[in-house]
């Protein structure tokens, strides 16, 4: 079955009206110098979604992107994430606070979707961080909020506490065998599929996660590259393809950041 997909689609969360754009722009390991430029070139290749975090201390060159993009800050989904908690619900919700005046500045700036970075504070640091989210997402300064790598257990315990349950996102890191996300991925199955559709290994990946319904995150300083992680709409992986890929996972030992744990 053809599937038709465009740079422009929008998926809708889960558990609220926010709608994020399937393909999103990462900026993991972009120093502050190179953030700001690499943030101008992606939406010339029609990103309009970037994901940032406090612990990429590039908060604020997002923002100053965005700004001096031209585009207008409606039309843009711009993600951050809190790591650890603040040593309160306060505390930790002025931090929260302290990254959406870095990235839109004002009394009606706000983020699109704020995560919680990781499960691993602790039962107590989770739940912190959590009623600060929500705090900040009743106040409107995050449109939508979330979690990152957490599992089941994590989500259910969830429920003793939140308001806003299931959280609007999970994000994952999805685990491929011999492939680094800095386009070193040279696993001989996926290097086959790319040579078939003579395109990038990072571009048959970023089409698999869209055929996927998963919403990928590519990132690169390349201007070159950036433009060719959004170069994916004009072809499809056939479905026998699709299994080829799915059987390079390889679960928590293929991870490069954090895998997931349901134990």
């Amino acid at each position: 079955m053809s599937m038709k997909l465009a740079i422009t689609d929008l998926l809708p969360l889960s558990n609220c009206s926010t709608k994020i754009p399937r393909l999103g722009f990462g900026v993991y390991q972009s120093s502050p110098s190179q953030c700001v430029q690499s943030c101008l070139n992606a939406p010339k290749s029609g990103y309009r979604h970037i994901d940032t975090a406090q612990f990429y201390a590039n908060e604020a060159e997002v923002g100053k992107a965005v700004r001096d993009s031209g585009i207008k800050r409606s039309d843009v989904f711009l993600t951050t994430k809190i790591l650890s908690a603040g040593g309160s619900v306060q505390k930790s919700y002025e931090k929260c606070l302290a990254s959406v005046e870095k990235i839109d500045s004002g009394k009606d700036g706000y983020v699109d979707l704020f995560l919680i970075h990781s499960p691993h504070s602790g039962k107590e640091k989770r739940k912190e961080m959590w009623l600060a989210l929500e705090k900040l997402y009743e106040q409107g300064k995050a449109k939508s909020i979330g979690v990152s790598n957490y599992g089941v257990g994590h989500i259910e315990e969830m429920k003793s506490y939140a308001k806003v349950w299931p959280p609007q996102v999970n994000q994952i890191e999805v685990c491929c065998t011999d492939i680094d996300l800095n386009y070193k991925a040279n696993d001989p199955t996926l290097v086959e599929i790319s040579k078939k559709y003579a395109k990038t290994t990072a571009q048959v990946l970023v089409r698999y996660c869209l055929q996927k319904n998963w919403v990928p995150l590519p990132k690169s300083d390349n201007p070159e590259r950036i433009a060719q992680n959004a170069d994916v709409y004009g072809f499809e992986l056939a479905q026998e393809d699709m299994s080829k890929l799915d059987s390079l996972d390889q679960g928590a030992s293929g991870a490069i950041v954090e895998a997931v744990s349901n134990d």
